[in-house]
């Protein structure tokens, strides 16, 4: 029994926790207002609940196993309570986690949303997995989310699933194939979000660039992008990751004259080597990677560039690694995301000769991320004196005397000034200093 279980109200607590990408944060979003709306009173994880879900990613082994231990966590705090595992863990590997006698129930990806009904049901139906063939799935299953936590900007997934086979990759195992959210409805919800008062819109997906191509008419990115900008109904639009061959001239050209669409690309590299390039089944080469980061940089001059890089990849040799290093020591990135590679069952490369050894792995993503580190400081270096719009997010420490936020390049700006409440607002900033990284600036008008 709850220790305080005689002062507890009558509404059931949930917990709800999320691992991976803006996708899963989304859905989890969207999940939270699920339960709010039958009535559930939604609690921190880290508290006693009636229910906990945990949101899943399998991207890395890692990942995995902090899903383990937060199922574990939650038992710990509630041995009574009903816990449930979703998204892409559940999904790919479902007798795993039922070996668990943790674990109260098992929901796929696209069972994911109808997830509060399917609790309800368990006392009278259903068995504790409930994970569906992904594969078969057309539709992408849309839920609306409005609960953001911490954020001034919202996120809104337009996309799902994935069609390409990285060798590397069990994504598309666990997400299906791709499917978009149609026009009409992102503009709705973009209408809907900016109305609810949001300046920024992050727009989601696990293969962003495929968007619309599997909607009638075969519409693009781009053509998603041009009809939103006509109509405005957010400030702001942010992209997440874009993979390179799909950053077209034409899309480029377009974001560069974009007063709405923020200068922030973020562009999975993956290895600088052609050969481990060509067995991670990638469709481009360094060269082209070359190229395009140039041209981004030329046609935007202040965009925020990141790339996602993997280390040890199988076949990965000392040459291999020092041909990324140097291609991305070259270029000119804004910051990195580096991943040792995790080998994920079901994938080709897990089969493949050449395993790198763990601590090599973890050595060379070390090296790239003091690589990272330095581009990050030397790009936010270059902005002082500057001014530049901050969406401001929240105060900064305990004594709120200063706020932060971010710029549309995605520079984090500190300004330690009293002023009146500018949370949710852009304002101009003049850049005074950069530590590690970090800007520090004055507001020139708001």
């Amino acid at each position: 029994m709850r220790p305080d279980a005689g002062q507890q109200d009558c509404a059931k607590k949930v917990a709800i926790t999320t691992l991976g990408c803006k996708v899963n944060q989304y859905e989890s979003s969207a999940l939270v207002g699920e339960f709010v709306k039958r009535g559930y009173s939604v609690v921190p994880f880290n508290t006693w609940a009636d229910i906990y879900v945990i949101n899943t990613c399998t991207v890395t082994g890692r990942s995995d196993y902090q899903a383990r231990q937060l199922i574990r966590r939650a038992f710990r705090a509630n041995p009574g309570a009903i816990i449930v595992a979703t998204g892409c863990y559940a999904q790919v590997a479902p007798e795993e986690i039922a070996a668990m006698p943790e674990v109260s129930l098992i929901v796929g990806s696209d069972e994911k949303m109808t997830l509060p009904e399917r609790i309800e049901a368990l006392a009278v139906a259903g068995g504790k997995v409930q994970v569906g063939d992904i594969s078969r799935v057309k539709d992408i299953h849309f839920q609306a989310a409005s609960f953001f936590p911490g954020h001034t900007r919202a996120f809104l997934k337009i996309q799902d699933g994935c069609n390409a086979c990285c060798s590397y990759c069990i994504v598309p195992a666990a997400r299906g194939r791709s499917r978009s959210l149609p026009l009409e409805t992102v503009l709705m919800e973009l209408r809907r979000l900016g109305q609810a008062g949001y300046q920024e819109i992050v727009l989601t997906g696990i293969h962003l660039g495929a968007y619309g191509r599997d909607l009638p008419g075969s519409i693009c990115l781009l053509d998603m992008l041009i009809a939103v900008e006509r109509e405005r109904p957010v400030p702001r639009i942010r992209l997440s990751s874009l993979e390179p061959t799909e950053l077209t001239d034409e899309l480029i050209d377009w974001i560069s004259g974009s007063d709405m669409v923020c200068p922030h690309f973020h562009v999975p590299l993956q290895s600088g080597d052609d050969d481990v390039l060509k067995a991670m089944r990638r469709i481009y080469d360094r060269s082209f990677f070359r190229d395009l980061i140039e041209k981004i940089r030329f046609k935007v001059p202040r965009a925020g560039i990141g790339v996602d890089v993997m280390t040890g990849f199988p076949g990965e040799d000392e040459a291999a690694f020092q041909n990324t290093f140097d291609l991305i020591a070259s270029l000119p990135l804004t910051y990195l995301h580096v991943f040792p590679y995790s080998r994920r069952p079901g994938t080709a490369a897990a089969a493949m000769q050449g395993q790198v050894a763990e601590k090599t792995k973890k050595e060379r993503a070390e090296t790239l991320r003091c690589l990272g580190a330095k581009k990050k400081r030397e790009f936010a270096r270059s902005f002082v004196g500057a001014e530049l719009p901050v969406l401001i997010e929240g105060y900064e420490g305990r004594d709120k005397k200063s706020v932060q936020g971010w710029t549309d390049n995605y520079l984090n700006m500190i300004l330690e000034q009293e002023a009146p409440d500018w949370v949710n607002h852009v304002v101009s900033v003049r850049v005074m200093d950069e530590k590690d990284g970090q800007l520090w600036g004055r507001i020139t008008h708001a």
